[in-house]
Protein backbone atom coordinates (compact mmCIF):
# COMPACT_ATOMS: atom_id res chain seq x y z
CA UNK A 1 0.00 0.00 0.00
CA UNK A 2 1.67 3.52 -1.30
CA UNK A 3 1.40 6.27 0.91
CA UNK A 4 1.45 10.19 -0.20
CA UNK A 5 2.11 13.20 1.61
CA UNK A 6 1.63 16.39 1.88
CA UNK A 7 2.30 19.24 4.46
CA UNK A 8 0.96 22.60 4.57
CA UNK A 9 2.41 25.40 6.53
CA UNK A 10 0.72 24.90 9.83
CA UNK A 11 -0.41 28.10 12.00
CA UNK A 12 0.98 29.40 15.48
CA UNK A 13 -1.55 28.32 18.11
CA UNK A 14 -2.89 32.38 18.85
CA UNK A 15 -2.12 33.44 15.29
CA UNK A 16 -4.50 35.12 13.98
CA UNK A 17 -6.53 33.77 10.99
CA UNK A 18 -7.24 35.33 7.91
CA UNK A 19 -10.01 38.20 6.83
CA UNK A 20 -12.89 36.83 5.27
CA UNK A 21 -12.33 39.25 2.54
CA UNK A 22 -12.54 36.22 -0.37
CA UNK A 23 -10.28 38.92 -2.67
CA UNK A 24 -7.09 38.21 -0.38
CA UNK A 25 -4.51 36.18 -2.03
CA UNK A 26 -3.85 33.75 1.21
CA UNK A 27 -6.25 30.39 2.41
CA UNK A 28 -8.45 31.06 4.55
CA UNK A 29 -8.25 28.95 7.73
CA UNK A 30 -10.78 26.33 9.16
CA UNK A 31 -11.91 25.06 12.34
CA UNK A 32 -13.96 21.49 10.75
CA UNK A 33 -15.85 20.41 14.22
CA UNK A 34 -16.52 16.72 13.92
CA UNK A 35 -14.02 14.84 11.59
CA UNK A 36 -15.90 11.72 10.61
CA UNK A 37 -16.73 10.68 7.06
CA UNK A 38 -18.06 13.92 5.83
CA UNK A 39 -15.46 16.33 7.97
CA UNK A 40 -12.76 14.47 7.37
CA UNK A 41 -13.29 14.29 3.78
CA UNK A 42 -13.62 18.63 3.71
CA UNK A 43 -10.88 18.71 5.91
CA UNK A 44 -7.90 16.70 4.35
CA UNK A 45 -9.15 18.69 0.80
CA UNK A 46 -8.96 21.90 2.28
CA UNK A 47 -5.49 21.12 4.03
CA UNK A 48 -4.43 19.37 0.89
CA UNK A 49 -5.08 22.84 -0.76
CA UNK A 50 -2.89 24.56 1.72
CA UNK A 51 -5.14 25.65 4.02
CA UNK A 52 -4.84 26.01 7.42
CA UNK A 53 -7.23 23.28 9.22
CA UNK A 54 -8.11 22.70 12.87
CA UNK A 55 -10.12 19.34 13.54
CA UNK A 56 -12.39 19.16 16.80
CA UNK A 57 -13.62 15.71 17.31
CA UNK A 58 -15.19 13.98 20.51
CA UNK A 59 -13.05 10.50 19.20
CA UNK A 60 -9.80 10.14 21.33
CA UNK A 61 -8.01 7.79 19.64
CA UNK A 62 -8.78 9.30 15.95
CA UNK A 63 -8.09 12.79 17.42
CA UNK A 64 -4.95 10.89 18.42
CA UNK A 65 -3.98 9.04 15.53
CA UNK A 66 -4.97 12.93 13.23
CA UNK A 67 -2.21 14.09 15.51
CA UNK A 68 0.63 11.36 14.95
CA UNK A 69 0.05 10.04 11.60
CA UNK A 70 -1.63 12.89 9.93
CA UNK A 71 -5.67 12.74 8.11
CA UNK A 72 -6.00 10.00 5.90
CA UNK A 73 -8.38 9.31 2.50
CA UNK A 74 -8.35 5.63 1.51
CA UNK A 75 -8.80 5.71 -1.87
CA UNK A 76 -10.41 3.28 -3.60
CA UNK A 77 -7.06 1.45 -5.20
CA UNK A 78 -6.01 1.27 -1.71
CA UNK A 79 -3.85 3.82 -1.70
CA UNK A 80 -3.69 6.12 1.58
CA UNK A 81 -3.73 9.78 1.07
CA UNK A 82 -2.22 11.56 3.70
CA UNK A 83 -2.33 15.29 4.96
CA UNK A 84 -1.13 16.78 8.07
CA UNK A 85 -3.46 19.35 9.46
CA UNK A 86 -2.61 22.73 11.60
CA UNK A 87 -4.15 20.61 14.75
CA UNK A 88 -6.46 17.94 15.88
CA UNK A 89 -7.89 18.19 19.48
CA UNK A 90 -10.92 17.30 21.58
CA UNK A 91 -12.93 19.71 22.37
CA UNK A 92 -11.99 20.57 25.56
CA UNK A 93 -8.54 20.76 25.05
CA UNK A 94 -8.43 23.25 22.03
CA UNK A 95 -6.63 25.97 22.37
CA UNK A 96 -8.66 29.29 23.06
CA UNK A 97 -7.96 30.49 19.34
CA UNK A 98 -10.53 33.01 17.57
CA UNK A 99 -12.27 31.14 14.70
CA UNK A 100 -12.61 32.68 11.63
CA UNK A 101 -14.72 29.91 9.21
CA UNK A 102 -16.29 26.55 11.17
CA UNK A 103 -17.83 23.25 9.40
CA UNK A 104 -19.87 21.72 11.34
CA UNK A 105 -20.06 18.64 10.71
CA UNK A 106 -21.37 16.12 13.29
CA UNK A 107 -24.60 14.40 13.36
CA UNK A 108 -28.01 16.41 13.45
CA UNK A 109 -28.37 15.28 16.98
CA UNK A 110 -25.05 16.55 18.43
CA UNK A 111 -25.69 19.84 16.04
CA UNK A 112 -26.41 21.98 19.46
CA UNK A 113 -23.71 20.92 21.50
CA UNK A 114 -21.32 21.73 18.59
CA UNK A 115 -22.27 24.87 18.10
CA UNK A 116 -22.78 26.46 22.00
CA UNK A 117 -18.90 25.29 21.07
CA UNK A 118 -18.07 27.31 18.91
CA UNK A 119 -19.83 29.76 20.12
CA UNK A 120 -17.88 31.79 22.50
CA UNK A 121 -14.87 30.92 20.02
CA UNK A 122 -16.41 32.48 16.37
CA UNK A 123 -14.78 36.15 15.30
CA UNK A 124 -16.91 38.92 15.13
CA UNK A 125 -17.19 38.51 11.11
CA UNK A 126 -16.89 34.46 11.19
CA UNK A 127 -18.80 31.92 9.86
CA UNK A 128 -20.36 28.32 10.17
CA UNK A 129 -20.73 26.53 7.87
CA UNK A 130 -23.67 23.61 8.31
CA UNK A 131 -22.60 20.30 6.56
CA UNK A 132 -24.97 17.83 8.13
CA UNK A 133 -27.82 15.64 6.86
CA UNK A 134 -30.79 17.61 7.66
CA UNK A 135 -32.17 21.57 7.94
CA UNK A 136 -29.84 22.25 10.98
CA UNK A 137 -29.00 26.41 10.35
CA UNK A 138 -31.90 27.41 13.09
CA UNK A 139 -29.70 25.16 15.70
CA UNK A 140 -26.54 27.10 14.96
CA UNK A 141 -28.30 30.36 14.76
CA UNK A 142 -29.11 29.94 18.23
CA UNK A 143 -26.03 29.44 19.56
CA UNK A 144 -23.85 32.37 16.92
CA UNK A 145 -26.57 34.48 15.15
CA UNK A 146 -28.35 33.95 12.02
CA UNK A 147 -26.31 36.63 10.17
CA UNK A 148 -23.05 34.21 10.98
CA UNK A 149 -24.60 30.72 9.11
CA UNK A 150 -24.36 29.26 5.93
CA UNK A 151 -25.33 26.05 4.90
CA UNK A 152 -24.34 22.99 3.02
CA UNK A 153 -25.84 19.57 1.04
CA UNK A 154 -23.93 17.20 0.69
CA UNK A 155 -24.03 13.91 -0.55
CA UNK A 156 -20.50 12.45 -0.83
CA UNK A 157 -20.27 8.89 -0.40
CA UNK A 158 -17.60 7.96 2.38
CA UNK A 159 -16.97 6.44 5.38
CA UNK A 160 -15.32 6.90 8.57
CA UNK A 161 -12.69 3.39 8.53
CA UNK A 162 -10.97 4.12 11.80
CA UNK A 163 -8.93 6.26 13.81
CA UNK A 164 -7.66 8.69 11.53
CA UNK A 165 -8.73 7.25 8.29
CA UNK A 166 -12.24 8.01 6.03
CA UNK A 167 -13.12 6.60 2.91
CA UNK A 168 -12.91 7.60 -0.64
CA UNK A 169 -16.62 6.61 -1.79
CA UNK A 170 -16.47 8.45 -5.26
CA UNK A 171 -17.73 11.62 -6.71
CA UNK A 172 -20.11 13.29 -5.07
CA UNK A 173 -22.01 16.48 -5.24
CA UNK A 174 -21.92 19.42 -2.52
CA UNK A 175 -23.73 22.89 -2.97
CA UNK A 176 -23.69 25.64 -0.71
CA UNK A 177 -25.78 28.57 0.26
CA UNK A 178 -27.83 30.61 2.45
CA UNK A 179 -30.10 28.66 4.43
CA UNK A 180 -32.99 31.12 3.51
CA UNK A 181 -32.26 30.92 -0.25
CA UNK A 182 -31.37 34.15 -1.95
CA UNK A 183 -28.55 34.52 -4.64
CA UNK A 184 -25.23 33.49 -3.25
CA UNK A 185 -23.69 36.28 -1.27
CA UNK A 186 -19.82 37.22 -1.17
CA UNK A 187 -18.92 34.34 1.89
CA UNK A 188 -20.89 31.71 -0.02
CA UNK A 189 -18.88 32.09 -3.07
CA UNK A 190 -15.51 32.44 -1.32
CA UNK A 191 -16.18 29.05 0.47
CA UNK A 192 -17.61 27.57 -2.40
CA UNK A 193 -14.03 28.47 -3.96
CA UNK A 194 -12.22 27.11 -1.02
CA UNK A 195 -14.22 23.58 -1.05
CA UNK A 196 -13.90 23.18 -5.04
CA UNK A 197 -10.69 21.96 -3.51
CA UNK A 198 -12.72 18.94 -2.80
CA UNK A 199 -14.64 18.87 -6.04
CA UNK A 200 -17.27 20.88 -8.18
CA UNK A 201 -18.93 22.71 -5.83
CA UNK A 202 -22.13 24.48 -6.82
CA UNK A 203 -23.11 27.89 -5.23
CA UNK A 204 -26.83 28.13 -5.05
CA UNK A 205 -29.58 30.21 -4.78
CA UNK A 206 -31.74 27.23 -3.54
CA UNK A 207 -30.22 25.31 -0.76
CA UNK A 208 -33.62 23.88 0.14
CA UNK A 209 -34.30 22.74 -3.40
CA UNK A 210 -30.74 20.10 -2.98
CA UNK A 211 -31.78 19.44 0.63
CA UNK A 212 -35.53 18.21 -0.09
CA UNK A 213 -33.82 16.23 -2.90
CA UNK A 214 -31.67 14.72 -0.83
CA UNK A 215 -34.52 13.77 1.46
CA UNK A 216 -36.07 12.07 -1.12
CA UNK A 217 -32.55 10.07 -1.99
CA UNK A 218 -31.90 9.71 1.71
CA UNK A 219 -35.26 7.84 2.47
CA UNK A 220 -33.92 5.41 -0.70
CA UNK A 221 -30.77 4.63 1.11
CA UNK A 222 -32.92 4.14 4.30
CA UNK A 223 -34.51 0.97 2.66
CA UNK A 224 -31.51 -0.04 1.05
CA UNK A 225 -29.92 -0.05 4.54
CA UNK A 226 -32.59 -2.59 5.80
CA UNK A 227 -30.50 -5.34 3.29
CA UNK A 228 -26.55 -5.96 3.73
CA UNK A 229 -26.05 -6.26 0.04
CA UNK A 230 -24.72 -3.71 -2.40
CA UNK A 231 -26.85 -0.52 -2.64
CA UNK A 232 -27.77 -0.63 -6.55
CA UNK A 233 -28.82 -4.68 -6.09
CA UNK A 234 -31.39 -3.21 -3.43
CA UNK A 235 -32.77 -0.58 -5.31
CA UNK A 236 -33.13 -2.89 -8.49
CA UNK A 237 -34.63 -5.55 -6.44
CA UNK A 238 -37.07 -3.59 -4.79
CA UNK A 239 -37.81 -0.45 -7.55
CA UNK A 240 -41.74 -0.38 -6.37
CA UNK A 241 -40.46 0.59 -2.50
CA UNK A 242 -37.74 2.96 -3.74
CA UNK A 243 -40.15 4.91 -5.48
CA UNK A 244 -42.68 5.31 -2.95
CA UNK A 245 -40.70 5.88 -0.25
CA UNK A 246 -38.91 8.70 -2.75
CA UNK A 247 -42.63 9.58 -3.69
CA UNK A 248 -43.64 10.60 -0.39
CA UNK A 249 -40.73 12.72 0.62
CA UNK A 250 -40.82 15.10 -2.79
CA UNK A 251 -44.72 15.22 -2.97
CA UNK A 252 -44.14 16.94 0.28
CA UNK A 253 -41.64 19.63 -1.16
CA UNK A 254 -43.68 20.04 -4.08
CA UNK A 255 -46.79 20.92 -1.76
CA UNK A 256 -44.63 23.03 0.25
CA UNK A 257 -43.97 25.01 -2.75
CA UNK A 258 -40.11 23.83 -2.76
CA UNK A 259 -38.21 23.78 -5.86
CA UNK A 260 -36.39 20.75 -6.35
CA UNK A 261 -32.63 20.21 -7.80
CA UNK A 262 -31.60 17.20 -9.97
CA UNK A 263 -27.98 16.24 -8.33
CA UNK A 264 -25.55 13.33 -8.83
CA UNK A 265 -27.81 10.69 -11.19
CA UNK A 266 -30.96 11.28 -8.99
CA UNK A 267 -34.05 13.13 -10.48
CA UNK A 268 -36.43 14.21 -7.83
CA UNK A 269 -39.47 15.09 -9.74
CA UNK A 270 -39.28 11.80 -11.61
CA UNK A 271 -41.04 10.11 -7.78
CA UNK A 272 -43.82 13.20 -8.19
CA UNK A 273 -47.27 12.25 -8.23
CA UNK A 274 -47.11 13.85 -12.22
CA UNK A 275 -44.47 11.63 -12.88
CA UNK A 276 -45.51 8.94 -15.92
CA UNK A 277 -44.27 5.26 -14.91
CA UNK A 278 -42.52 5.17 -17.88
CA UNK A 279 -40.26 8.37 -16.49
CA UNK A 280 -40.36 6.80 -13.35
CA UNK A 281 -38.70 3.56 -14.17
CA UNK A 282 -36.29 4.97 -16.44
CA UNK A 283 -34.73 7.20 -13.61
CA UNK A 284 -34.60 4.49 -11.46
CA UNK A 285 -32.37 2.38 -14.28
CA UNK A 286 -30.23 5.55 -14.48
CA UNK A 287 -30.30 5.38 -10.57
CA UNK A 288 -29.45 2.17 -10.15
CA UNK A 289 -26.32 2.34 -13.32
CA UNK A 290 -24.71 5.28 -11.18
CA UNK A 291 -25.00 3.59 -7.80
CA UNK A 292 -23.31 0.41 -9.30
CA UNK A 293 -20.34 3.19 -10.16
CA UNK A 294 -19.64 3.66 -6.71
CA UNK A 295 -16.77 2.13 -4.86
CA UNK A 296 -19.09 2.62 -1.85
CA UNK A 297 -22.20 -0.03 -1.80
CA UNK A 298 -23.02 -0.09 1.83
CA UNK A 299 -24.78 3.11 2.99
CA UNK A 300 -23.51 5.60 5.66
CA UNK A 301 -26.25 4.17 8.20
CA UNK A 302 -25.84 0.59 7.49
CA UNK A 303 -22.23 1.19 8.41
CA UNK A 304 -23.42 3.05 11.65
CA UNK A 305 -26.05 0.23 12.57
CA UNK A 306 -23.40 -2.52 11.50
CA UNK A 307 -20.07 -1.70 12.27
CA UNK A 308 -19.95 1.20 14.45
CA UNK A 309 -22.85 -0.32 16.40
CA UNK A 310 -24.87 3.40 16.68
CA UNK A 311 -28.48 4.30 16.37
CA UNK A 312 -29.63 5.94 12.77
CA UNK A 313 -29.09 10.00 12.70
CA UNK A 314 -32.26 11.78 14.26
CA UNK A 315 -32.78 15.72 15.45
CA UNK A 316 -32.68 18.87 12.52
CA UNK A 317 -35.85 18.66 10.01
CA UNK A 318 -36.95 15.39 10.94
CA UNK A 319 -38.41 16.04 13.94
CA UNK A 320 -40.81 18.60 12.64
CA UNK A 321 -40.83 16.31 9.22
CA UNK A 322 -44.40 14.36 9.94
CA UNK A 323 -46.52 17.26 11.13
CA UNK A 324 -45.05 18.85 7.85
CA UNK A 325 -46.03 15.75 5.49
CA UNK A 326 -49.58 16.62 7.30
CA UNK A 327 -49.97 20.12 6.85
CA UNK A 328 -49.42 19.69 2.62
CA UNK A 329 -51.74 16.03 3.08
CA UNK A 330 -49.25 13.54 2.25
CA UNK A 331 -49.90 10.20 3.98
CA UNK A 332 -46.52 9.16 5.40
CA UNK A 333 -46.52 5.29 5.03
CA UNK A 334 -43.41 4.01 3.93
CA UNK A 335 -41.04 5.87 5.36
CA UNK A 336 -41.98 5.34 9.34
CA UNK A 337 -42.46 1.70 8.51
CA UNK A 338 -38.14 1.99 6.85
CA UNK A 339 -37.66 4.15 10.73
CA UNK A 340 -39.24 1.30 12.54
CA UNK A 341 -37.07 -0.96 11.18
CA UNK A 342 -33.91 0.62 11.15
CA UNK A 343 -34.36 1.32 15.08
CA UNK A 344 -35.21 -2.54 15.39
CA UNK A 345 -32.17 -3.55 13.72
CA UNK A 346 -29.71 -1.13 15.53
CA UNK A 347 -31.50 -2.57 18.56
CA UNK A 348 -30.41 -6.07 17.76
CA UNK A 349 -34.53 -7.03 17.81
CA UNK A 350 -34.57 -7.72 13.71
CA UNK A 351 -32.01 -8.80 11.71
CA UNK A 352 -30.59 -7.60 8.14
CA UNK A 353 -32.23 -9.42 5.99
CA UNK A 354 -34.73 -9.09 2.43
CA UNK A 355 -37.35 -10.29 4.76
CA UNK A 356 -38.12 -6.81 5.82
CA UNK A 357 -38.60 -5.39 2.87
CA UNK A 358 -40.82 -8.27 1.64
CA UNK A 359 -42.90 -7.39 5.31
CA UNK A 360 -43.01 -3.59 4.37
CA UNK A 361 -44.56 -4.27 0.84
CA UNK A 362 -46.97 -6.52 2.24
CA UNK A 363 -47.73 -3.48 4.43
CA UNK A 364 -47.87 -1.27 2.10
CA UNK A 365 -50.09 -3.58 -0.28
CA UNK A 366 -52.63 -2.98 2.98
CA UNK A 367 -52.81 0.69 2.95
CA UNK A 368 -53.23 0.54 -1.21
Amino acid sequence: MSTTTARPTPVTAGAPVPALDPGRPERAAYTVVGAGAIGGTLAHALARAGHAVTVIDTDAAHVAAIREHGLTIRRPDGRDDVVQVAGAYLPDEAPATSIDRAILATKSQHTATAAAWVAPRLAADGLVLSAQNGHNEQTIADAVGAERVLGAFVNIFTDYLGPGVVSDGGAGAVAVGLPGGGAPDARVLAVAEDLRAYGDIVATANLAGYRWGKQGFGSILGLTTLVDAPIADVVDRYRDLAAAVARESTEVAIRSGVVLERFDAYEPYAFSDAAPGLTRDRALTRLVRWLRTQPKDRSGVFRDIAVRRRPRETGGDRSTYPEQAAAVGVDLVVGPLVARALDEVAAGTRDFGWHTLDEIRAELAGHA
